[in-house]
C-alpha cells in the first residue's frame, strides 16, 4: 500500500502534456483480438489498468511488443484454456474494461468466457447493454452463479437491429466489435458517441471494417469476413486535460496544457468557464492563466448554476469531482448533480473537514458555496475511494494549507501515470512513501 505526501499552498508554473486516453486504451486493445495480424497502438499510457489488459491479452496468448509508448499485439492464437482458470478469473475481476474481450472473441471464434468484472465502487454499474445487445446479434449466455463466471455461445453471428436501453460507452464498443465480423447488417440506435468510440469505429475501418455514422448516437455495421492489422494513435486523455484545468485554478498557477486535443473536448472547457475559469487556446494547446478569483455564473434567471452530468455529448461523468473540487474555492455557488453514479460524491467528507462548506443533499446532489480563496482548506490524512475522486483530492491537497496524505493511492496510478513526478516537474511537492 502506497501513499502520497502531499505539502500544499505551491504555486505551479509550466507545460505539462496529458498521456493517452486511458478509456480509448481499454477498447482498442481489446479489438487487437478481432484479427491474427499485427496491431501497433501508440501513445498507450503506462498506467495501471491498461497494464493490467495488457498482461491479461499476454496471459491469453496474443504476442506483445512494447517499444516505449508504442506496443504492437498479434492475436494469431488464443488459449481458451486459460479463460476457465483461477488466475483469468482474478485477472478479469480486477478491471471493469476486461469485459471488452468478450465482443471479439465471440465475433472471432464463436465463444467466450467472462466472470463478474471488478473497477471503481461508485454505484451500480450494470452490464445489461453488453449481454442485451451481443444477444441480439445471436450470442446465448449462461451463468454460474456459484463461480459468477458467464459462458456464452455464439456460432453464428447475425446482424440486427437494436435500440439500446442506455447509451453505455462500454457496451457499444462490446457490440461495435462484435458486429464488425457478423454476417449482414447492424443498426445501433442510442449508441454511445463519445471520442473514444469515435476512435475505435476509425481503428476497425482502417481494418477493413465497414461502419457509417461515426460520431454519432446511430451507427450501421456490415459486417465482413476477416480484418486485418493497423496503426492506432491514441487521443490525448479529455480527464486529465480537465484535472490539470482545475489544478491550475484550485492553486493559482499558471499552466500550459500541450496538445490537448481541443476539437476533442466537448463542453469541458465550457463548465470550467462557468466556473469563472479563464483560458485560452492556442492552437491544440490550452493556457490557464493565474487567477487570483474566479466567479461563478448564474443562469440567465439569475437562478443557482448547476452543472450536471451527462452521456456525450453532454458534461463527462468522470470530471464531476474535479468540478466540485474546483467550485470550494469559487467565489459564489454552484450545485453539483452527479446523476449517473450514485456513490460518487461519498467523498466529500473529506473535503468538508479539510474546511470546505459543502451541503450533501443526497447520493447525487451537493451544494458548494465557494470559499474565494478566502479561506483555504487544511490539511488532512485521507484515502483514494476511487481514480476520480482520488485525484479531485490530490487537487485539493495541493492547494490546502499544511501537508496532506492520501492513502490508497493506488487507485489513483490506475487511471494518471507518474502524476506526482509530472506535477512535481512544475512545481509540486508531493512524495511517494511506499509501505
Amino acid at each position: 500500500m502506497s501513499s502520497f505526501e502531499i505539502t500544499g499552498s505551491r504555486q505551479l508554473q509550466g507545460e505539462i502534456t496529458p498521456q493517452g486516453a486511458k478509456n480509448e486504451a481499454l477498447q482498442v486493445i481489446c479489438a487487437c483480438l478481432l484479427t491474427s495480424e499485427k496491431v501497433t497502438i501508440h501513445n498507450i499510457p503506462d498506467i495501471r489498468d491498461v497494464n493490467k489488459l495488457i498482461e491479461l491479452l499476454e496471459a491469453l496468448g496474443v504476442c506483445v511488443t512494447r517499444s516505449g509508448a508504442s506496443v504492437t499485439f498479434q492475436a494469431a492464437e488464443v488459449d481458451f484454456d486459460f479463460l476457465q482458470t483461477k488466475d483469468f478469473r482474478e485477472k478479469i475481476g480486477s478491471l471493469r474494461g476486461s469485459i471488452m474481450i468478450l465482443g471479439p472473441m465471440l465475433a472471432r471464434f464463436g465463444r467466450g468466457f467472462v466472470y463478474l468484472p471488478g473497477g471503481d465502487k461508485i454505484g451500480r454499474r450494470r452490464l445489461d447493454t453488453h449481454f442485451i445487445g451481443l444477444g441480439k446479434l445471436g450470442a446465448k449466455f449462461s451463468f454460474n452463479a456459484d463461480e459468477g463466471l458467464y459462458s456464452v455461445e455464439a456460432p453464428d453471428l447475425r446482424g440486427s437491429y437494436m435500440l439500446l436501453d442506455e447509451a453505455s460507452v462500454t457496451g457499444t464498443a462490446n457490440i461495435i466489435m462484435a458486429a464488425a465480423l457478423s454476417r449482414g447488417t447492424t443498426t445501433i440506435f442510442n449508441a454511445a458517441c463519445e471520442p473514444y468510440i469515435y476512435q475505435l469505429c476509425s481503428m476497425l475501418i482502417s481494418m477493413g471494417a465497414k461502419i457509417t455514422g461515426t460520431g454519432s448516437n446511430l451507427l450501421m455495421i456490415e459486417g465482413v469476413e476477416t480484418l486485418q492489422g493497423c496503426e492506432h494513435t491514441l487521443l490525448s486523455d479529455m480527464i486529465e486535460v480537465g484535472s490539470f484545468i482545475g489544478l491550475a485554478a484550485m492553486t493559482g498557477s499558471e499552466i500550459t496544457i500541450k496538445n490537448a486535443g481541443i476539437r476533442h473536448l466537448g463542453l469541458i472547457p465550457d463548465v470550467f468557464g462557468k466556473l469563472g475559469i479563464r483560458m485560452q487556446l492556442r492552437g491544440d494547446d490550452i493556457f490557464i492563466p493565474r487567477q487570483e478569483h474566479y466567479e461563478v455564473e448564474s443562469f440567465m434567471d439569475g437562478s443557482i448554476m448547476t452543472i450536471a452530468d451527462a452521456p456525450w455529448p453532454g458534461f463527462t461523468p468522470d470530471l464531476i469531482s474535479i468540478v466540485l473540487v474546483v467550485a470550494t474555492q469559487s467565489r459564489g455557488s454552484v450545485l453539483i448533480h452527479q446523476k449517473m453514479f450514485e456513490s460518487r460524491l461519498f467523498f466529500v467528507d473529506k473535503l468538508i473537514d479539510m474546511g470546505a462548506k459543502i451541503i450533501l443533499c443526497d447520493p447525487h446532489r451537493a451544494t458548494v458555496i465557494g470559499l474565494d480563496h478566502q479561506y483555504p482548506l487544511r490539511g488532512l490524512r485521507m484515502s483514494s475511494p476511487d481514480i476520480r475522486a482520488g485525484v479531485a483530492l490530490l487537487i485539493a491537497a495541493l492547494s490546502a494549507q499544511g501537508k496532506s496524505i492520501i492513502d490508497n493511492i493506488e487507485q489513483i496510478d490506475r487511471g494518471y501515470q507518474n502524476i506526482d513526478v509530472r506535477l512535481n516537474k512544475l512545481g509540486a511537492e508531493i512524495k511517494r512513501i511506499n509501505s
